[in-house]
């Protein structure tokens, strides 16, 4: 039996131990196989599903849910390093073409093969889908044109030069079925099961928005990059968005396991004899976006509420003074009780273009105040703080704890919270001048572009900059890298990257999230650094 103590990870020993765990996991699963064959597995979720389309909305819960049906040419072992999925191998052959070797004998849920048709229907289809709130086509921006050299093999021209990102770019695209997929235009196609035909370890059987997706298994499921076969016969989803619902769920057993514990309740878990715990520092940083772009912000005013004629994001004091006002520690002390890390980078320690030499600010809210005075505030100002109450660990006591600190340095926060499912349509539309977003990515070049690079709608760049702040040094940059093969090179561009944004405090990091996961003591999980619960990769360890 694996051992009953939590583990909580660093990233260094994280990658040491699990490693050690994913050696053994065959075994482990050819010998619970005989005691979980015909078991359920019930997963509470803390994430929202709006759909199970994987093109259509690029959302963690959404993400999660479609890895279980569905594989990507390329994917993210649990320590964030990115395998060989159905393309079994990839090389450059010219500055501008990439070729993915498919694997063979890889069989949709249907029992047909899969071909090179459907992974370049696939990776065309993000970019035809129209009023999707954040789509996958900024991944496929880069793509000039496609061909099938034979059923196995696909040759992709890029737009630019040795185009580095392109492999972890497609990492991100779910392959569909082109024979179903193509004749299904209708949201409610993909929901209701009739196009969610795919290559993973589950089938769909049902979703019910809001409340559960229910999963069969996929007898002659390939493998996927680690090769695990998944135990367990049915997976059971169940969405619990609500803190205490999904910790009672646990505790009388109405599910088997849970992500995401509430900080309130992590020592509880960890005491309890018949629940194991799994904690891991994740790739997700938590940070706030501020309006640099428009003259007048939508959700700024005076004290008396009177909308300001000019924007304090736009000067760099009003940005750095915010920054100096956020005691991060306590944060992480009181807020999230230890589990988070205080940040000054997008990217978590031990993952790619992490910079270690920048430092979160000093809380200073006196040297805050000064530089408010200096810009032209010395009586501070009033807004209007948005965020998710569904999304992350302790969001809306986040954003609250930071409100009550701004208030110290004389800026009046009335904080907004909603639902992720309407905070992110909403977010991406840049409708907010002060909103808080979490972030997980495994390559900082790649991410920076997505949150901080200047719009570029053709090129999908800035698609997730809420803020809509631009600046030249950082795009040169991050463009520089992209053209840059030789990863030591690239990552030294990375940090270069990451030292301009906070230069510039074109963001306010917070800090780095810490995540865990509960189970009943006779099941095992090994954690990812990517925060995905995937039903998957959990095994039967029999009965202690």
């Amino acid at each position: 039996m694996l051992a009953r103590q939590r583990s909580i990870h660093t990233p260094n020993t994280y990658r040491r131990q699990t490693l050690v765990t994913l050696a053994s996991l065959p075994l482990a699963l050819r010998l619970g196989s005989g005691i979980a064959a015909t078991q359920e597995l019930r997963i509470g979720m803390s994430g929202d599903v709006t759909t199970v389309d994987p093109h259509w909305l690029n959302t963690g819960p959404n993400i999660a849910v479609a890895r279980h049906v569905f594989d990507a040419l390329i994917e993210p072992d649990p320590q964030g390093r990115y395998k060989p999925s159905l393309a079994e191998s990839w090389k450059l052959v010219d500055p501008v073409t990439w070729e993915f070797k498919l694997k063979r004998g890889v069989q949709w849920h249907d029992g047909t093969e899969l071909t090179a048709a459907d992974v370049l229907f696939s990776l065309e289809r993000p970019k035809q889908l129209t009023g999707t709130p954040s789509g996958f086509a900024s991944f496929v921006r880069g793509v000039e044109r496609m061909r099938a050299v034979d059923s196995h093999t696909v040759r992709i021209t890029t737009s630019m030069p040795n185009n580095a990102w392109l492999p972890q770019d497609l990492s991100n695209v779910m392959i569909v079925q082109k024979r179903v997929a193509e004749n299904s235009t209708a949201q409610a196609d993909w929901d209701n099961g009739r196009a969610t035909i795919g290559t993973g370890p589950y089938k769909l059987a049902r979703f019910n928005r809001g409340d559960r997706i229910e999963l069969v298994r996929h007898d002659k499921y390939w493998g996927g990059p680690l090769r695990l076969q998944p135990v367990f016969e049915r997976v059971t989803l169940r969405m619990l968005t609500q803190d205490a619902p999904r910790i009672a769920a646990l505790l009388a057993g109405d599910v088997d396991a849970v992500e995401n514990i509430p900080v309130q309740d992590i020592k509880r878990i960890r005491s309890t004899a018949s629940l194991r715990t799994v904690e891991q520092v994740s790739w997700r940083t938590l940070f706030f976006h501020m309006d640099q772009s428009r003259d007048i912000s939508p959700f700024i005013s005076d004290k008396n509420g009177k909308p300001l004629t000019k924007n304090p994001f736009k000067d760099p004091r009003v940005r750095l003074a915010f920054d100096k006002a956020i005691n991060r520690q306590a944060l992480v002390d009181r807020v999230m009780e230890g589990l988070a890390k205080p940040s000054a980078n997008l990217m978590a320690p031990g993952t790619f273009g992490h910079n270690p030499d920048l430092k979160p600010e000093p809380y200073d809210p006196d040297g805050a105040k000064k530089l408010l005075s200096e810009a032209g505030y010395p009586n501070g100002f009033a807004l209007v703080m948005h965020g998710p109450n569904n999304r992350y660990i302790n969001d809306e006591q986040v954003a609250q704890a930071v409100a009550s600190m701004l208030s110290r340095i004389g800026v009046n926060v009335r904080v907004e919270t909603m639902p992720s499912s309407t905070y992110f349509a909403r977010a991406n539309k840049s409708e907010f001048s002060f909103n808080l977003i979490g972030w997980g990515s495994l390559s900082g070049d790649s991410s920076m572009r997505y949150q901080f690079a200047t719009q570029d709608e053709k090129e999908g760049w800035g698609s997730w900059n809420n803020g809509r702040g631009s600046y030249p040094e950082l795009d040169a940059l991050l463009r520089k890298a992209r053209a840059t093969p030789d990863d030591n090179a690239r990552e030294a561009l990375a940090r270069e990257a990451a030292a301009v944004i906070l230069k510039n405090r074109q963001a306010i990091f917070l800090y780095h999230q810490v995540v865990s996961w509960a189970m009943r003591k006779d099941i095992s999980f090994p954690g990812r650094v990517d925060e995905m619960t995937m039903g998957n990769m959990f095994t039967s360890v029999g009965k202690s």
